[in-house]
């Protein structure tokens, strides 16, 4: 079994597919949206419509790059409050042409810098966490790399969270956690065995329904087989998910989370 500090160091791997790659690869006539109505476009958060078997879904995601001129471009995948709140506009056309909503997160948290504050980061985030637990149209999210603190769960609050093989979610880094506790950054690969952040052992703990395999019999899968993979999976749940009442699914998602 891989060890939980060498999955930390997959899931931040610049080989990984991004949310934009996802889009293109599992869905169909993706339709890119920009803008939160309100300040700006933040292009750490992607998304728009596409098609999943010729039928319509909304599908968002926080996008990183792989060099230095495309982690700028993103923020390195730290989204600022507009980027939130071009979600949760996206997340409202959802609903309102009752589309399900399929996130893709990859993120080691929201942009904690000085603009982001005064523009209300914290409020963002809170926000998306409220409307989301109401929305009336089926919520399926999947952790891709890293899941980082309400960064993440800002687009997490799902009817199901999935998380790729090689992913982590988590209230904070490693690194983060052994500066915390033992005063030690530098302690990162001991805090990650401890943290019950792979995708396995949040598996184990009920946390998350589903892990995406990644390799088999110890080999690398190709991009081809998960994503024929992830295709199916996200079809056959949406199905099931879009059958059930309102009610019934709103009921379904709040039980999910107060478990916790």
């Amino acid at each position: 079994m891989t060890a939980a500090h060498e999955i930390v160091q997959l899931a931040r791997g610049k080989e990984r597919l991004t949310a934009l790659e996802f889009f293109d690869l599992i869905f169909d006539d993706y339709e890119g949206f920009h803008g939160d109505r309100l300040f700006a476009d933040d292009e750490a958060v992607v998304g728009g419509i596409a098609t999943l078997d010729k039928k319509p879904v909304t599908v968002i995601g926080i996008q990183k790059g792989r060099d230095l001129q495309e982690n700028l471009k993103t923020n390195f995948g730290s989204p600022h409050p507009e980027g939130y709140r071009k979600a949760l506009r996206l997340m409202r056309q959802a609903e309102k042409f009752r589309r399900p909503v399929i996130t893709f997160i990859n993120t080691a948290g929201a942009y904690c810098g000085i603009g982001a504050e005064e523009r209300g980061e914290g409020e963002a985030i809170a926000k998306n966490l409220m409307e989301m637990s109401d929305l009336q149209v089926p919520i399926i999210a999947i952790i891709i790399g890293e899941g980082g603190s309400g960064g993440a769960l800002a687009l997490a609050v799902g009817d199901e969270v999935w998380m790729m093989e090689h992913s982590i979610y988590a209230i904070l880094s490693p690194e983060g956690f052994a500066s915390i506790l033992w005063k030690d950054g530098s302690r990162a690969h001991e805090a990650a065995g401890l943290m019950k952040i792979t995708a396995q052992e949040l598996y184990d703990l009920k946390v998350i329904e589903k892990v995406i395999p990644e390799t088999k019999d110890g080999k690398m899968l190709s991009h081809e087989v998960i994503i024929q993979y992830m295709q199916k999976e996200i079809a056959e749940k949406l199905a099931l998910l879009s059958k059930k009442d309102t009610t019934t699914l709103l009921t379904e998602r709040y039980e999910r989370f107060r478990k916790f």
